[in-house]
């Protein structure tokens, strides 16, 4: 369990619901909570002192234990640097487009692509715990991390996982006897993944296993609405040194196209 949650904040109209997830993780969690927000350039020579005391005017009550910080800087690089000694980072997003889409905005996607613990980027206002979890799953060890970063966090929490497969050349393919083949592989990976050792003992009891048809955006937010989840899990593959870290194409669709809060955990060296 984390003991320490970095709530990364710009204070813009939506940061209010960031806020309110981060309180309640810090209540459920009985951990400590510290707001940072990052003073840019223009606004540097602002005194510290007097930016807190304002922030700490507007919080809610609920947020009275949170500790406030303040920084000049890069916001992206600063906030980066705080985290290195947070077990669990909270934020949230720059703006929902016309569209619906969300935008992340710069420190978000660098806190992500860098980030050595869990991100979790709220979306929506916390109206109930997290106790249904999808997690997406490619069967890799970055899956793994991902499962066991999200059980340790929330340890009462259903973990729905859910793997999506596809029938390549579908417009010749037509047999049914192809697509049979196609999930069976798929049902026998699962298989092997859930008995992978590395699997932590304890959360397999919780582990619900799903294979869908079709794109794995469409089967994972398909997945979201059957059981009612409200965290989706995606693991992110990095790279460090002169390769910047990236994440996958279809997690990064994910992140801002899930109509869900989404954790996003990194995998360990």
């Amino acid at each position: 369990m984390p003991h320490t949650v970095l709530l990364a904040s710009d204070l813009s109209a939506r940061s209010d619901r960031a806020l309110d997830r981060a309180v309640m993780l810090g209540s459920e969690m009985g951990a400590s909570v510290t707001l940072l927000h990052v003073l840019e350039k223009s606004a540097a020579e602002r005194d510290t002192h007097e930016v807190i005391e304002q922030i700490r005017a507007d919080l809610p009550d609920s947020a009275a234990a949170v500790d406030i910080r303040v920084e000049p800087g890069s916001p992206p690089k600063t906030i980066a640097a705080a985290a290195e000694g947070a077990d669990l980072i909270v934020t949230g997003v720059a703006r929902h487009t016309s569209l619906g889409d969300i935008t992340l905005g710069t420190a978000v996607d660098y806190i992500v692509r860098r980030a050595t613990v869990p991100v979790l980027v709220v979306k929506k206002r916390p109206n109930a715990r997290y106790e249904r979890l999808v997690v997406a799953t490619d069967f890799s060890g970055c899956s793994i991390d991902a499962i066991t970063a999200a059980s340790d966090l929330f340890p009462t929490a259903d973990i729905h996982l859910v793997h999506a497969y596809a029938v390549p050349y579908s417009g010749w393919l037509k047999s049914e006897d192809v697509e049979r083949e196609i999930r069976e592989e798929a049902e026998e990976s699962m298989e092997e993944f859930l008995a992978d050792p590395a699997l932590p003992e304890a959360v397999r009891p919780r582990l619900h296993p799903h294979i869908g048809f079709g794109q794995i955006e469409a089967v994972v937010y398909r997945s979201l609405r059957e059981h009612d989840a409200n965290l989706l899990v995606l693991g992110t593959h990095g790279h460090s040194g002169f390769v910047q870290a990236t994440i996958g194409s279809n997690a990064t669709t994910m992140l801002t196209g899930a109509p869900s809060d989404v954790l996003m955990v990194r995998k360990q060296k």
